[in-house]
């Protein structure tokens, strides 16, 4: 996965490229959009290109239109935005193929940048249609993957088009796949993995798949709790995964057998409510009481785990360690977080919640890498195969 042509090894001069793009950004009732980190990791590649004299032809989805138009899901406020960013003007399509979108298309000047409308009012898109990527293919002469949020999809415009025309990968992937793949495969030791979230089936396969190239491996989040019934702790009223208890004591036992330290949280904050303003206390992680639930990792927790993540060369991060949604339960979070943008190593956030986390607290700047994917990202750790980066040419 990692030998796969980029843009830097095609010749775009006066040709018609199409760019996937992932600008499938947050946007309120009032039409605006709120955070336009997706559309600034996407620049570089754009304005390579433009540099080259491509003529450049964007295509990404907003949303989940389910296959019909809906102006509420158009790319206007993405194309207004792009065009800010970009200091360029940047014309939106009417639609995704068609006569009035090939005229766009031969309209292009060399430098030039045009969105198509969302691709997702085809249903054809989500199906991985042969037809609908042949029409799609001929509008451009060379395909593009820069999105990496949906390269774990086989969507006409990830992976379909690919069939059609050369590919290569832009600068987003390149590095998702660079600092992602060392890590994975070439990490400085100590290698830490975090893992959080609610659910251990979630994250299974990127525990056994991490288990094989960590040193440590730090356990937060309501997965926990699966973990201590394992161990024959009593939970009380915290989340459980009955169906996982067994595979939970398997991880604990293949841990050992590969001596990779699998740590859980020593102390637990608890509430008698999933509620914010629920009184709260701290209590041994094996003694929580049978009217309580655990809701975030405890103060000795926080410390544990933070001397850890500090001292390591490599940090793998995904998943938050409480009920992050909730200010009184985010202290776990908050507290890796920081510890994240303490550690001198190479540290990676998994995008998801873990990747809002370090953003709210204005640590971003101080991570190695923060994946725009969130299930691409998981699947990658996972040691999957992508399929919009499988499609892509090997060099």
């Amino acid at each position: 996965m990692l030998n796969k042509k980029s843009i830097q090894d095609i010749d775009v001069k006066g040709k018609k490229v199409l760019v996937r793009v992932d600008f499938n950004v947050p946007i309120d009732e009032n039409g605006s959009i709120t955070d336009d980190r997706r559309i600034r990791e996407a620049l570089p590649t754009i304005k390579h290109l433009r540099e080259h004299n491509a003529k450049v032809i964007l295509m990404s989805h907003l949303g989940r239109p389910k296959g019909k138009f809906n102006a509420k899901y158009s790319l206007k406020p993405v194309a207004e935005r792009l065009s800010e960013r970009l200091g360029a003007d940047v014309r939106l399509a009417g639609d995704v193929i068609g006569d009035e979108v090939q005229a766009m298309v031969e309209g292009l000047k060399e430098g030039d940048v045009m969105l198509l409308e969302n691709v997702r009012f085809y249903e054809e898109e989500e199906k991985n249609d042969q037809e609908f990527s042949k029409k799609l293919a001929a509008l451009g002469d060379i395909y593009v993957n820069d999105a990496f949020g949906t390269a774990h999809r086989a969507h006409a415009t990830t992976a379909g088009i690919a069939y059609y025309l050369p590919s290569a990968i832009g600068f987003l992937i390149k590095k998702e796949l660079d600092i992602m793949g060392k890590a994975l495969t070439a990490p400085e030791r100590p290698f830490v993995a975090i893992l959080g979230g609610a659910k251990v089936s979630d994250k299974i396969g990127v525990i056994e798949n991490l288990m094989d190239k960590v040193d440590t491996l730090l356990v937060g989040g309501g997965m926990a709790f699966t973990f201590y019934k394992a161990m024959g702790y009593e939970i009380g009223k915290s989340i459980l995964e009955a169906d996982k208890v067994e595979l939970a004591g398997e991880i604990l036992e293949k841990a050992k057998e590969k001596h990779v330290k699998l740590l859980l949280p020593i102390d637990m904050v608890v509430a008698p409510e999933f509620n914010n303003e629920a009184p709260r206390k701290t209590v041994p992680a094996d003694m929580i009481p049978e009217d309580q639930l655990g809701l975030d990792i405890g103060e000795n927790t926080r410390e544990v785990f933070s001397d850890i993540v500090k001292s390591a060369k490599t940090v793998v991060w995904n998943g938050p360690m409480g009920v992050f949604e909730m200010s009184n339960f985010a202290k776990g979070t908050f507290a890796l977080a920081e510890a994240m943008s303490e550690c001198k190593g190479t540290t990676i956030v998994g995008g998801g919640d873990s990747a809002a986390a370090v953003e709210q607290l204005g640590f971003a700047d101080k991570i190695t890498h923060i994946s725009t994917g969130g299930g691409a990202s998981l699947e990658f750790l996972e040691g999957k195969a992508l399929p919009g980066i499988e499609a892509i040419e090997n060099k």
